[in-house]
């Protein structure tokens, strides 16, 4: 049975993983290696909604992206072999649509994709890891904030966004998975795997309409999270 869940909003930051174009772009490492990423398309319109909703209630809206050293001297040859599977480039060589160098800092393979607004209130945070807890600031990021909740948008939700939300959970983080915020370009049963461990042992899944109508819409009227410090009700 769905539950009412509150989260505070002014304690809660917006988490998006991995909307780069290297993932999302056709001209992208996923596209070179024969990846049908239009399950990644379809979530673009709702992770702009989401992030939209999020600014005008005050919220924090952090992008949590790969950016890998050009010199790769700190990425295990386990990743790079992973990285290889199927005989492609893996990270740090150069693109084959010569776009630069895959999912390096600052290249345009690690750029965010452009069907997805950055604005200049937001906050990026560059992983090395598929968690992006791992040797890096995001976790001083969020308590500099004051944060205790995350909400979860992005790719992959088996991966990146899971392997995230586990970690967050570990360091004691509330979790919140929007669910059809996320998407995959693994079976769908690897999908209902990860809705099912969230809602069991890390967290809560929610609707992307629950939380927006919990939030208030961009243009609503809805007070600014940071003064109201209002409390939220989320259906899980």
């Amino acid at each position: 049975m769905p539950q009412a869940v509150d989260i505070d909003v002014a304690t809660t930051a917006l988490l998006v993983v991995d909307m780069q174009n290297d993932f999302c772009h056709p001209d992208g490492w996923f596209a070179a290696k024969g990846i049908d990423a239009s399950p990644i398309a379809a979530v673009l319109p709702m992770i702009e909604r989401l992030t939209s909703a999020s600014r005008a209630a005050g919220i924090p809206v952090l992008w949590l992206n790969w950016g890998v050293r050009a010199d790769r001297a700190n990425l295990p040859r386990l990743t790079l072999a992973k990285g290889r599977a199927g005989g492609t480039p893996t990270y740090g060589d150069r693109s084959p649509s010569g776009r630069g160098r895959i999912l390096v800092r600052d290249d345009w393979g690690a750029a965010i994709v452009d069907d997805l607004t950055v604005d200049a209130s937001d906050i990026v945070v560059h992983k090395h890891r598929i968690s992006g807890f791992w040797d890096n600031e995001l976790d001083s990021v969020l308590r500099q904030q004051g944060i205790t909740t995350l909400l979860f948008a992005g790719i992959n939700i088996d991966r990146c966004v899971f392997s995230t939300l586990q970690d967050a959970n570990f360091l004691g983080y509330d979790c919140v998975l929007v669910e059809d915020a996320c998407a995959t370009v693994s079976p769908d049963f690897v999908r209902d795997a990860v809705i099912f461990l969230v809602r069991q042992l890390h967290g809560v899944v929610a609707k992307s309409d629950a939380l927006l109508s919990a939030i208030g819409k961009p243009g609503s009227g809805a007070p600014s999270a940071r003064t109201s410090r209002a409390m939220t009700g989320v259906r899980q």
